[in-house]
C-alpha cells in the first residue's frame, strides 16, 4: 500500500522517480510521430491564408512529458483579431451565403474523409501537445472529430426538416474559444454545427494546446473552403477576450472554466449576442450493492484516471454504497497499481502527462489541500518519467461533503470516495456541489437507473458505463455547469436564429 500522510506527502516532481518495480513489465512500444509534419513556427489562419501577427510576438509549445520546444504560435493582438472578423464577416455575407446548403455539406464530408485519412497524423500530434496517451487519441478524440463532420454535414440541407415551420438562419459570424483537454474534439463539436448551419466562425485554441487547430487550417486550405469561413487565431486570455468583446460577432461558444465562463456572460450581459458555455464538472459515479463491481471498477477507472482527469465530466467523486465499499476500494487499488503512467506515444501507457506546469501545480496544491482537511490519500506505485509533469492516480477517502476537493474541480487523475446507505442519499450528495455536467450509475435494476438518473441534476447520466459520447447526443450541464447544449439537434439549434 502506498498511503500517503502529512509527513510523507511531496509533490510529485518533474525530476522524481520512484524505485519501486512496476507490477506490469512491458517493452517500450512508442508510436512513431516521423510521419507527423511539424513547423519551427504557425502564423494566425486569417481569411484562407496564413498571416504573420502584427504585434510581431510569438509563444513556445512545449511537449508536457518531456518539456521539449514543439513549436511557435503567433500571438494574436485586438487587430489581428479583428481582421479575424472582418474576414469572417466578408465571407459570411459574400460567397459562403451564395453556396446552396448542399454544397456546405459536401465541404463538411470533405473535411471528415480528410481527417479519417491523417487521422495517425492528428492522433500523434494531439498526444505531443495535450499529454494524453496515444491510445485515447487514436481511438477516441480523432474518430470522433471525424464523426462529428460527418454527422453535421448530413444535416446541412436539411434544416428545415430539424426544426419544421420555424425558417431557421445562420446567425452569422461566430466566436468560438476551446479548452487544452480535448482540442480538435473541442474543435469539431463548434466548428461542425456552426458551418452546416453557414455561419463563418473565429475560433481561439487554448495556448498550450493549439497544434492541431493550427494543422486543421493547413486542412482546410486542402479542402477548398471558401477564404474566410474558418478563421484561426492563436493567444492568451487577452486574445479571448477580445473575441468575445467584438461587436461585430453574433454568437460566443466557450468551453473552458466556470471562473471565466462567469466573466464572459457578465460581458455580454445587455447584447444581444447568443451564446453557449460548456464550464466545468465535479462529476458522481454511484455504485449500488447490486451493480457488477468489476465492471464497475474497470468504468472508473476509465472515467477518471485514463484520461488524467483532463475532461470537464470526468467523474471525480465516487459514491459507494456501503455494503460493498471495502471490496471496491480494495479492487479499485489493485487495478490502479496496473497502470502505467508514462510517455503519452507509448502503446502501453494508461495515464499520460498533465497538459502544462500550471495545472500540474494545481492538482499538488489539491493533495496538499485534502490531507489539511484530513482526508486518507491513496497513490499507485508506479514508476514515472525523470522528465515532463506527471502525476499518480490517487484516491482521497475519509472525505465529507463540505471537503474542497468533494467540492472544487481538481481537473487531475484524483477521485474521492465516499459511501452511502440509500439511493436518495446517493443523489443528496451527488446533487450537493456547485456543477451538473455528468453523472454515472452502476446498478443490474433497470428501475433504480431511471429513479437516480431522474434525480441527478446533471446534462448527462451514463448507466452501467461511463464517458461515451456520439454527436447524435446534446451535451451540458446545469447549474454553474454551463448555458446551453452542444451535440446533436441541440447543437445546430445554438447556431441558428429563427
Amino acid at each position: 500500500m502506498n498511503e500517503v500522510t502529512k509527513e510523507t506527502y511531496k509533490p510529485t516532481s518533474p525530476n522524481s522517480k520512484l524505485d519501486f518495480a512496476s507490477v506490469w513489465e512491458y517493452a517500450p512500444a512508442p508510436e512513431s510521430a516521423s510521419h507527423a509534419e511539424v513547423k519551427n513556427k504557425y502564423e494566425l489562419f486569417i481569411g484562407g491564408k496564413f498571416v504573420k501577427p502584427s504585434s510581431g510576438n510569438y509563444f513556445e509549445s512545449t511537449n508536457p512529458a518531456n518539456g521539449e520546444v514543439i513549436t511557435e504560435f503567433a500571438e494574436a493582438s485586438k487587430s489581428d483579431v479583428n481582421k479575424a472578423v472582418k474576414a469572417a464577416r466578408k465571407a459570411f455575407e459574400g460567397e459562403w451565403s451564395s453556396i446552396s446548403a448542399k454544397e456546405r455539406g459536401k465541404y463538411l464530408y470533405r473535411i471528415a474523409r480528410m481527417i479519417q485519412e491523417r487521422a495517425r497524423e492528428f492522433a500523434v500530434l494531439e498526444s505531443m501537445d495535450g499529454g494524453k496517451p496515444i491510445r485515447e487519441s487514436r481511438d477516441v478524440d480523432i474518430p470522433l472529430v471525424a464523426a462529428h463532420f460527418f454527422y453535421y454535414a448530413g444535416w446541412a440541407d436539411k434544416l428545415e426538416y430539424a426544426f419544421p415551420g420555424q425558417k431557421p438562419e445562420a446567425v452569422g459570424v461566430c466566436g468560438q474559444i476551446i479548452p487544452w483537454n480535448f482540442p480538435l474534439l473541442m474543435l469539431a463539436w463548434k466548428i461542425a454545427p456552426a458551418l452546416a448551419c453557414g455561419n463563418t466562425v473565429v475560433l481561439k485554441p487554448a495556448e498550450t494546446t493549439s497544434l492541431t487547430a493550427l494543422k486543421f487550417a493547413e486542412l482546410v486550405q486542402e479542402a477548398g473552403l471558401p477564404d474566410g469561413v474558418v478563421n484561426i487565431v492563436t493567444g492568451a486570455g487577452e486574445t479571448g477576450a477580445e473575441i468575445v468583446n467584438h461587436k461585430d460577432i453574433d454568437k460566443i461558444a466557450f468551453t473552458g472554466s466556470t471562473g471565466v465562463g462567469k466573466l464572459i456572460q457578465r460581458s455580454l450581459a445587455g447584447t444581444d449576442k447568443k451564446f453557449t458555455l460548456e464550464l466545468g464538472g465535479k462529476g458522481a459515479m454511484i455504485v449500488f450493492e447490486d451493480a457488477p463491481i468489476d465492471q464497475a471498477v474497470e468504468g472508473i477507472i476509465n472515467a477518471i484516471f485514463f484520461n488524467q482527469g483532463h475532461v470537464c465530466c470526468a467523474g471525480s467523486r465516487l459514491l459507494v454504497q456501503e455494503g460493498v465499499a471495502d471490496t471496491v476500494m480494495q479492487k479499485l487499488k489493485d487495478r490502479m497499481e496496473s497502470l502505467i503512467v508514462g510517455d503519452p506515444l507509448d502503446k502501453n501507457t494508461d495515464v499520460g502527462a498533465i497538459n502544462s506546469q500550471g495545472q500540474f501545480e494545481t492538482i499538488n496544491k489539491y493533495l496538499k489541500i485534502a490531507l489539511d482537511e484530513g482526508a486518507d490519500v491513496y497513490q499507485s506505485t508506479c514508476n514515472i518519467p525523470e522528465n515532463g509533469y506527471f502525476v499518480r492516480p490517487t484516491l482521497l477517502s475519509n472525505v465529507s461533503q463540505s471537503n474542497r476537493v468533494v467540492q472544487e474541480e481538481i481537473f487531475g487523475p484524483v477521485l474521492t470516495i465516499q459511501t452511502f446507505r440509500t439511493a436518495d442519499e446517493a443523489i443528496q450528495k451527488a446533487n450537493n456541489t456547485p456543477f451538473g455536467l455528468a453523472g454515472g450509475v452502476w446498478t443490474d435494476k433497470g428501475s433504480k437507473i431511471f429513479k437516480v438518473g431522474s434525480g441527478l441534476r446533471s446534462g448527462v447520466v451514463w448507466a452501467n458505463t461511463y464517458n461515451k459520447f456520439d454527436p447524435t447526443s446534446p451535451f451540458g450541464g446545469y447549474k454553474e455547469s454551463g448555458v446551453g447544449r452542444e451535440g446533436g439537434l441541440h447543437g445546430l439549434g445554438a447556431y441558428l436564429k429563427f
